[in-house]
């Protein structure tokens, strides 16, 4: 499978989970299993405004990402400065209804002219809150960061592959990178470091690791961090509970109801582990109670890198909103 298969699966991977979970985002199990039958739902629902395939701030974010990957300004690769200026451009999404008059340095680029994103998408609180605040930088890894030190909310991973998909695929570069990212707007070490631990799976699949050995080698990185437990502990459970049992919903939500960094990530890799079907590894990961938008996200992300593009269901590709921006986005980090 070559490199370009790997990012295209990846980012259409996440933003496929993402547009699944949306609709029952915020539903139980047994309100999931009411409304659509005893398996859940078995492709996309349609969101309160009547459309399918919508996609959330999950994959905005992760698409602005990638436009602060690819303006590269220092000599040592990406400056964080450039990713948070991204992310600005985001938050002009959320709160315009249109792209607003260039008045400011950050408000350039392709990405904030196109009108679709201007659309608001149940954006997490830490997110909007923490890109209002001065980031000096962020802090050494393992302690607390600037901004929202208490925030570990899953809106650091879920925007977070990007990290992993530049050349030449290195995972602790992308682990450090990913999490010193994350601090612009989490301060929690368990959310940044999460983060950062899913960016290093993801460049490590990258290279053709099978997804069991990538999560072994993210532990290996994180045990390199003080406050690394939580996340450390998320993953070996996940990694537990794939080793062995049917897959089901509940299973997925003894893993937690992945509003937290290390919930979503754990339960994103669960998924993936333990269910071969890249269709049944989506579905999986988004029938249950908690976050199902952002865990579809992650578990996408990886399903992807694993098995690329061709691999992902053309049901799901074909009515996916922000398919042909993704495409782009995937050759400009190529």
């Amino acid at each position: 499978m070559d490199v370009q298969d790997r990012v295209r699966g990846c980012l259409l991977g996440g933003a496929i989970g993402d547009a699944l979970g949306a609709p029952i985002e915020f539903q139980s199990l047994r309100e999931i299993r009411k409304h659509h039958g005893q398996e859940g739902i078995s492709g996309y629902v349609a969101t309160w405004r009547g459309t399918t395939g919508l996609v959330t701030d999950d994959t905005q974010m992760t698409l602005f990402t990638i436009e602060g990957l690819t303006r590269r300004t220092d000599a040592d690769g990406v400056a964080v400065t450039d990713v948070r200026e991204a992310y600005l451009r985001w938050l002009d999404t959320q709160e315009h209804k249109a792209p607003p008059p260039a008045d400011r340095p950050y408000r350039t680029g392709a990405l904030r002219e196109e009108g679709w994103l201007y659309s608001r998408r149940a954006p997490g609180n830490a997110c909007l809150s923490g890109l209002h605040h001065p980031f000096p930088g962020p802090s050494p890894l393992g302690t607390p960061g600037p901004v929202n030190p208490g925030s570990k909310g899953c809106g650091t991973v879920m925007r977070s592959a990007p990290f992993g998909l530049t050349a030449p695929y290195d995972a602790r570069a992308a682990f450090e990178l990913s999490a010193a990212c994350a601090q612009i707007t989490h301060g929690h070490p368990t959310g940044y470091l999460a983060a950062g631990a899913f960016a290093a799976i993801v460049a490590r699949l990258m290279t053709g690791e099978p997804l069991e050995a990538a999560v072994h080698h993210a532990l290996d990185l994180l045990a390199g961090h003080p406050l690394h437990e939580e996340t450390s502990d998320a993953l070996r459970a996940a990694l537990a509970l794939a080793a062995g049992g049917e897959p089901t919903p509940e299973r997925v939500e003894s893993l937690g109801g992945a509003w937290v960094a290390e919930e979503a990530l754990a339960i994103g890799v669960y998924c993936a582990l333990a269910e071969p079907s890249p269709e049944r590894a989506l579905l999986l990961s988004v029938n249950h109670s908690g976050d199902s938008d952002s865990t579809g996200s992650v578990c996408g992300n990886l399903v992807g890198a694993l098995r690329g593009a061709d691999a992902l269901p053309a049901a799901f590709l074909r009515p996916l909103e922000g398919r042909d921006t993704i495409e782009r986005l995937a050759a400009a980090l190529l």
